[in-house]
């Protein structure tokens, strides 16, 4: 375990005797931020139509960044903060591995995914800042060394990055349509055209 990791986790977390209103808004996001961010999909997922098969690929990509993290995770079988008895938990949780963290890397990919599509980039900036209130919970409530998060997050970054590369190269046919404003006028007067 670094020093550095160490002091971070120190400075950062809420210590033998926090204040209430602190502790309160991170046992919150730390247990309800996934919610918010599942929720927030659900409802532009219901409200833009044309997003949802894009929004589809990024609740599967996440599904894999979550299972993908939990084998990391298991492989390197880093102690949570409580566990080692660096800090003391402020939510229950079991003594599982910490590197990386798994909401850290799911709800990072998430905001890295639709900050990667342009019609989404709202959202997206949204998402990145409830990723970031999660993140800093998880370690102020001691289930999180600040390492677990940054790990969590170049996770996230590579596979949001590499489902942005393979969406632009399978980009599915009709978005290519769409995409391009002419080609979509071009293409009806075509078979219109036709005997």
């Amino acid at each position: 375990m670094s020093a550095l990791n160490i002091q971070c986790l120190q400075w950062m977390a809420a210590g033998d005797e926090p204040a209430a209103w602190p502790l309160f808004i991170a046992w919150l996001s730390a247990l309800w931020g996934a919610w918010a961010c599942a929720a927030a999909l659900a409802w532009v997922a219901w409200k833009r139509r044309p997003e949802r098969g894009y929004l589809a690929t990024v609740v599967a990509g996440a599904i894999l960044a979550s299972l993908l993290s939990h084998a990391i995770a298991a492989h390197f079988d880093v102690p949570r903060p409580f566990v080692a008895g660096w800090v003391p938990a402020y939510i229950s949780h079991r003594a599982s591995a910490a590197t990386p963290s798994t909401h850290a890397t799911v709800m990072f990919f998430i905001a890295f995914a639709l900050l990667f599509r342009e019609g989404l980039r709202r959202l997206g900036g949204a998402m990145l800042a409830l990723a970031c209130i999660v993140g800093w919970a998880r370690i102020y409530v001691g289930v999180h060394f600040p390492l677990d998060i940054l790990a969590g997050i170049t996770l996230a970054a590579a596979q949001a990055g590499l489902l942005s590369l393979a969406w632009k190269q399978f980009l599915p046919a009709s978005e290519a349509v769409e995409s391009q404003p002419g080609q979509r006028r071009h293409i009806a007067s075509t078979f219109a055209a036709l005997p």
